[in-house]
Formats: structure tokens, sequence, C-alpha cells
């Protein structure tokens, strides 16, 4: 048996036994392991990604393209249980070896975008525009592919113009076989790239792929929501933090002027609220007898005033603005107290 396996060890490629060792090696330097799909993503598109990774985050983001069972052999050897990735290890797939943390991994792969051509048959991600000037083409057969296509169109110094910026498709649109090819003569790529992630393992931790995509605008608001709370709660228990007294401050001094209102507790710095307060209470009080305080003695004018009558008051003159003043100055003070003392007795 010991023969055999040694036999069956003989036959592996030396490629293979490398890839596994480079693999295993990858495993064991980075705690941070994902899988993303290649599924869509062309050869040069794939190249130009990883070009502009490494040009910004040199060796802290290696990626590889292996083969799914090279990299469960390799994890096998670096003493990881393969079990977790299993679900993710189909299709063609590329390896990401980092030491960022993967929600960030994912952020930047998100906006790692690369341009590619539009294929005949592909929908249009977004709208796609040619710009008006000179295309370059000499005059002959394609000029009946801008006329299909409904580009305007002339001829100037010997080349093909287009006269203004077309929508040749909207979102959605099926490309066509003479868009296609008409895109990619003027070099127009209309077609974003970008890898996505199916799952990114974690020092243990294995996280699918739509639990690593955050709304940030989102978790900023619930941070902004937290921090407020946790200050109202400072504010109410009177913590002594100089960031919550300078909100406490504020919402004691009005809470103890609310309560020596209603005590009517009176000093220089309460009587104004506590007058108020008294006022608030009386005129309330005739609100609520209705028509039984006329019966009473108790006649109170209660001045409104809208933004239409302030405009008329303001074109009237100045003796009917005296007089009008006068009508709606409300209830003196003689008048409230005696108003009270019929009311309640002397």
């Amino acid at each position: 048996m010991a023969i055999l396996t040694t036999a069956a060890a003989r036959r592996i490629p030396e490629w293979k036994r490398k890839e596994v060792e480079e693999l295993k090696r990858l495993i064991q330097k980075y705690p941070v392991i994902a899988i993303a799909n290649l599924e869509g993503v062309p050869t040069a598109q794939l190249q130009k990604i990883r070009k502009k990774l490494y040009e910004k985050f040199g060796d802290r983001i290696v990626m590889r393209v292996a083969k799914n069972t090279l990299f469960r052999i390799a994890l096998k050897e670096a003493g990881i249980d393969p079990e977790p990735f299993e679900k993710y290890l189909t299709g063609n797939n590329m390896f990401i070896f980092t030491d960022l943390n993967p929600f960030e991994l994912a952020r930047i792969l998100e906006k790692t975008r690369v341009t590619a051509p539009a294929k005949p048959g592909m929908k249009a991600p977004s709208e796609i525009v040619i710009p008006a000037g000179d295309t370059g083409f000499k005059p002959g057969p394609i000029m009946s592919v801008f006329g299909k296509l409904r580009i305007p169109i002339r001829v100037q110094g010997g080349t093909i113009w287009i006269a203004k910026d077309v929508v040749v498709a909207k979102p959605g649109d099926e490309i066509s076989i003479e868009l296609a090819s008409l895109l990619q003569k003027l070099g127009i790529e209309p077609i974003e790239v970008k890898l996505t992630l199916k799952a990114a393992y974690d020092r243990g931790v294995m996280i699918p792929g739509d639990k690593l995509v955050l709304n940030l605008d989102e978790y900023k608001n619930n941070i902004l929501q937290a921090h407020l709370a946790a200050l109202w709660v400072g504010v109410e228990i009177g913590y002594p933090e100089p960031e919550v007294l300078k909100l406490a401050m504020p919402v004691a001094v009005r809470r103890a002027l609310a309560v020596a209102a209603e005590a009517g507790y009176v000093t220089p710095e309460t009587a104004e609220h506590v007058f108020r307060m008294a006022i608030a209470k009386a005129y309330a009080v005739v609100a609520a007898l209705g028509d039984k305080a006329k019966e009473l003695g108790i006649e109170v004018q209660f001045a409104v005033t809208t933004a239409a009558a302030k405009e008329k008051k303001e074109e009237e003159k100045k003796e009917e603005k005296k007089e009008e003043e006068k009508k709606e100055e409300g209830v003196s003070e003689e008048q409230l107290a005696a108003g009270l003392e019929s009311l309640f007795g002397s």
C-alpha cells in the first residue's frame, strides 16, 4: 500500500506540488482568506484589477488563481479544516490573501473597477453615449452603420464627424452586433468589471459575501444616533463630563425654572416664569368656564396676530394703528385681578 501511495505521489506534476506549497505559505502568512467569483471577468480586465491593487497595496493584497482541488489540499496541509470553504469552492475562483479587515477588502474591491468592451447580446448596464466629434474614420461603408443606429454625421476634412452627442442605449437595452462593433472601433468601453467576493475567512470565522457589503451611510447614522442617545443618558444622570455638562446645565436650569413656576417660588430669576405660569393658568380657567365666565363678570380679550393682519396694520395710518393696538392690548393686570376676585371671591 505504501508503494502504491509513493507511486501515485510521483505521478503528481511538479507544478501542482509548487502551487500547493505556495498556497499553503500564503494561508499560513495571511489572517484573511477571501474567495472571489471569476465568472464573467475577462482575463485582460482581471490583470488590470490586479495591477491597480498591487500599485496601491503591494503585498498586503495577494491574488492567486488556483484550482479548487489544490486549494483544498493546501488548506489541509496548513492545518485548516476545508469544510467551511466547501460551498464556495465551485466554478472559477480567485483566492485573495490579505492582512486587511475583510469588510475593508470588500469595500476596496467594490471601488476597484475597470472597463471592458461591450459584446453583442449584453444588456447595457447604464446609459451609453457616443460623444460628438471627429471619429477619424474615412467615408465609406461604415457610414451606413451610423445611419442604422440613427447617429447624425457629417464629412469634414476627409473624415466622418459625429454631429452631436447621441444616446445609443439606455439601461437594460440589448446591445446589437452593429453597436458593439462601432463602440469597439470608437474605443468606448461601457461595461464595468469588478471582483465580487463569495466569502471571506477571518481567523476561523467564515463571512458570506452578502454580509461583507456595508451601507456606510446607514452605519454613520446609527453611530450618530447612538452618540446622541448616550449624551442624553449622560444629561439625565448628570454625568460629570465636559461634553455632557454643556448640555446638562441648560436643561437643569430650564427644569428648575419650571419647578419654581409651578410652586410659585418667586426670586428675581424666577419671577418672570412664575407670573407667566400664573397668567397662563388664569387664562386656562377662564377658557374652561366658557360662557359661565361672562356670567361671573369675567371677560378676557385675547390678542390674535397673523401675517395678514400685520401687513394690513403696516398700511394703516398712525392714528388707526394706535387705536387698533389699544383694542388688542388684552386684559390689564387690574382687570385680571378684578375678574379673578369676582370668580373666586374676595
